[in-house]
C-alpha cells in the first residue's frame, strides 16, 4: 500500500497553488484528503507544509486552560475534576495518570518525533526531488530541533526515555529499552548542535526555530544535566526513595563530573548571551518603580501590546514563541481573568506566592510585621503589579464586560459593610468572589487573579474580544538565569551578581551585594521564582533542585479580606475600595478543601501509563510506581 500523508496545512497550500497557477480545470471537484507521500518530498511547498503541521506537537506553549503553575506553589487550578488535584496530592499511579498536557504526552510526543524522523529519512537520505538545498537545511534544520525538543519535554518529565531515530512502521518490534539519562542528554545536544549549523544565516518565518532557539534549547537541557536531581549521588542523598535504587541511570548520571556539567551550562548560557541582548539587560541602577513594572508587563505582552507604556521593543526578549493570528488559539485571558469581568478563573496565585514578593526596598514581606499587614499591597517588588490582581486592584472598564456594577473598576475579592435601600448595613459580596452576583462558579478561591500574559489595553474585554499575546517558549531572560545559577555553582559568584543585579534593575528593585555561594543561591532561586512565575520553570526547577518537598508540598494559603466602614462613615449604592471609608482587614488562611497538597518524592518523576508499558515489555517504570 502506498504510504499517503494526511495534513490539513498541505491540502491548503496545494489547493492555493492551483489557483495561482491560474489554469482553467474544474475547481469544483471535491479535494483529495490524502496526498502520496512521494509528492510531499518533490514539492517546495508540500515539504514545507509537512515540517510546519510538526509544531503542532507544541499546541497552544502554555497557555492551556490547565496550567502547570497549578501544580507548583504558582497557583490554584479553580475546576475540579480535571486531575490536577491528583499530581498535588501524590496520588497519580501508571493507571491514573491525572492531568496531563498533550505537550509532553508521551504519544503525543513520538507521533511528532516520528514526523521529524520521516523528514530527516528523507531529505537526509536523498529520497526527494528537492533541487533547493537552502530551502533543504532550513527545513532539516527546523526538525531537528523540533525533535531535540520533543525529547527535552519527555526527559524532564519522566527521565531516560527510548530513543528512536528510525521511522517504525506496523510490522516493526515497538520493545525498546530506555536509553539512559545522559545518553539521552547526549543526543538531544547533537540535534541541537546541528539545528544551529544548519539554520544560522538563515531567515525563518515568525513563530518558526532559529539558530538561536537552538542554543537556549542546548542552554536549559544541560543547567537540568547538572541540577543536584540528576546527580545519583545528590539524588540518592536528598531522597530515601531514590537512594534506595541500585541504578539510576535512567534518571541522572554517575561518577564526579557534576562540577563539569555546571561548567558546561555556564558555557552553554553564555553562548545565547553573546548572540543576543534581550531587553534593558544593560542597566547600572534600578529603574523606577513604574518603569519597573511597565518593563516587565512589556516583556509578558511580547511587546504586542498597544496599551499605554508598552514597549513594543520588549519583543526583543522572545528567543522563541508561539503567535496567535486566531482567537480560538488563544483563551488564556478568558479561562484566567476575574469572574465579575465573566471570565473564569483558571489559574489563580495563591497566597505562598504572592507572600513571597519583597517589598521595594529588597527586604522580605511578613505577615507579622503589623504595618505590611495592614497594608500587604502597598511597596511590593513593581514585577507584583503586572502579574497579580489583588483586592482593590485597578483593572479594565468593568461596564463594558458586566454592565454599570462597578463604575471604579477595581478587582473585588472582599466582603464588605453596605448600606441598602432602608439605610441598614449588611454584608456585601464582591463581585470577583465565589458568593458574588456575576457568574459565582467561576471565582477564585484564593482571593488573587494573575495577569501577567493578559493584556492590559483597555479597550480590550477579556471575555468577548481577542488577545494575541505570545507564549514564550525561550525568552532571553531564561539564559541569563541559567548563566547566573551555573556562576554560583562553579563558584564565579562576582559575575553571577552582576547580572542577577541586571534583571533586578530593570524590574526596579535595589541591588543585591551579597556574594557568599549559599546566600546567594538561595536569593537567584528567589528572584528566577518571581521573574519566570508562570512561564513553566517552577515545577521544574523545584523537582531539580531537589526542594519540592518543602515548596510544592506545602498546602495551599488564601486571602480573606473584609472591609468594615470607619465609625462615622457609610457607603451605599455601588461599592469602590476605599481606605477613608472602610477598615481593611487581610486574614491569611490555610486551606486543604479544593486541594491538600501532600509531596511523594515518586512525583519527581511521572509515571508511565499502563498501557505504554503493556505496549513496550521493555519499558521500565520510574521509582515508586
Amino acid at each position: 500500500m502506498k504510504l499517503t500523508i494526511r495534513n490539513t496545512y498541505i491540502l491548503t497550500i496545494a489547493v492555493m497553488a492551483l489557483l495561482a497557477a491560474g489554469c482553467k480545470k474544474d475547481l469544483s471537484l471535491t479535494p483529495p484528503r490524502e496526498i502520496p507521500s512521494d509528492l510531499v518530498w518533490k514539492d517546495g511547498a508540500l515539504a514545507d507544509a509537512f515540517v510546519l503541521d510538526i509544531y503542532n506537537g507544541l499546541g497552544v506553549g502554555g497557555f492551556s486552560e490547565q496550567m502547570l503553575s497549578s501544580v507548583s506553589d504558582e497557583s490554584l487550578f479553580t475546576h475540579p475534576n480535571r486531575g490536577i488535584d491528583l499530581v498535588n496530592s501524590s496520588t497519580i499511579n501508571p493507571s491514573t495518570l491525572g492531568w496531563v498536557d498533550d505537550t509532553w504526552r508521551y504519544s503525543k510526543m513520538y507521533n511528532r518525533i516520528r514526523s521529524c524522523n520521516m523528514t530527516i529519512d528523507r531529505l537526509v537520505g536523498g529520497d526527494n526531488g528537492l533541487t533547493d538545498q537552502s530551502l533543504k537545511d532550513r527545513l532539516l534544520g527546523e526538525v531537528y530541533f523540533l525533535r531535540a525538543y520533543y525529547y527535552q519535554q519527555m526527559l524532564r518529565y519522566y527521565g531516560g526515555v527510548p530513543i528512536i531515530t528510525k521511522v517504525y512502521e506496523l510490522t516493526d518490534n515497538f520493545n525498546v529499552k530506555r536509553s539512559s539519562y545522559k545518553e539521552c542528554v547526549d543526543f538531544i545536544l547533537k540535534d541541537c548542535d546541528e539545528a544551529a549549523r544548519l539554520l544560522t544565516g538563515k531567515v525563518t518565518q515568525k513563530g518558526r526555530t532559529n539558530a538561536l532557539a537552538a542554543l537556549a534549547l542546548k542552554s536549559r537541557v544541560l543547567i537540568y544535566a547538572a541540577s543536584d536531581l540528576h546527580d545519583q549521588k545528590k539524588a540518592k542523598l536528598k531522597s530515601t526513595l531514590l537512594a534506595g535504587v541500585a541504578d539510576l541511570a535512567l534518571l541522572a548520571y554517575d561518577g564526579d563530573g557534576q562540577m563539569q556539567r555546571w561548567e558546561d551550562a555556564r558555557n552553554a548560557a553564555k553562548a545565547v548571551m553573546n548572540a543576543s541582548s534581550g531587553y534593558k539587560l544593560n542597566l547600572s541602577a534600578p529603574v523606577s518603580p513604574e518603569e519597573g513594572r511597565l518593563n516587565y508587563k512589556s516583556i509578558a505582552m511580547g511587546g504586542g501590546s498597544k496599551a499605554p507604556g508598552m514597549d513594543a521593543s520588549a519583543a526583543s526578549e522572545i528567543i522563541f514563541g508561539r503567535y496567535f493570528i486566531d482567537r480560538s488559539d488563544m483563551r488564556y485571558a478568558r479561562a484566567n481573568g476575574p469572574n465579575g469581568y465573566r471570565n473564569w478563573a483558571g489559574n489563580t496565585p495563591v497566597g505562598l506566592l504572592v507572600d513571597d514578593y519583597e517589598m521595594a526596598d529588597g527586604s522580605k514581606f511578613s505577615w507579622s510585621d503589623p504595618t505590611q499587614k495592614a497594608a500587604p499591597y502597598k511597596n511590593r517588588d513593581p514585577r507584583f503589579y503586572a502579574t497579580v490582581l489583588y483586592d482593590g486592584a485597578g483593572w479594565k472598564p468593568r461596564s463594558l464586560a458586566s454592565g454599570d456594577v462597578d463604575p471604579a473598576s477595581q478587582i473585588q475579592t472582599g466582603e464588605y459593610d453596605m448600606v441598602n435601600d432602608k439605610g441598614q448595613t449588611f454584608t456585601y459580596k464582591g463581585l470577583d468572589t465565589r458568593s458574588g452576583p456575576i457568574e459565582s462558579w467561576n471565582g477564585s478561591w484564593t482571593g488573587y487573579y494573575t495577569q501577567k500574559f493578559i493584556d492590559p489595553n483597555p479597550e480590550i474585554v477579556d471575555a468577548s474580544m481577542p488577545q494575541f499575546v505570545p507564549w514564550p517558549f525561550f525568552r532571553y531572560t531564561e539564559a541569563v538565569m541559567n548563566y547566573i545559577e551555573a556562576s554560583i555553582e562553579v563558584g564565579q559568584t562576582t559575575d553571577a551578581l552582576l547580572w542577577l543585579n541586571r534583571i533586578r534593575f530593570r524590574s526596579g528593585m535595589p541591588a543585591i551585594t551579597t556574594t557568599a555561594p549559599d546566600a546567594l543561591r538561595e536569593i537567584y532561586r528567589h528572584e528566577r521564582r518571581i521573574e519566570m512565575v508562570y512561564e513553566e520553570q517552577r515545577y521544574h526547577d523545584a523537582r531539580r533542585w531537589m526542594i519540592a518537598s518543602e515548596t510544592l508540598g506545602r498546602k495551599t494559603t488564601y486571602i480573606k479580606v473584609t472591609g468594615k466602614f470607619k465609625p462615622g462613615k457609610t457607603l451605599a449604592g455601588k461599592y469602590h475600595y476605599d481606605t477613608d471609608i472602610y477598615d481593611y482587614t487581610y486574614t491569611p488562611t490555610t486551606e486543604t478543601a479544593q486541594e491538600n497538597r501532600v509531596w511523594n518524592d515518586k512525583i519527581y518523576f511521572r509515571p508511565f501509563s499502563r498501557d505504554e508499558i503493556n505496549n513496550n515489555k521493555e519499558l521500565t517504570q520510574n521509582p515508586g510506581y
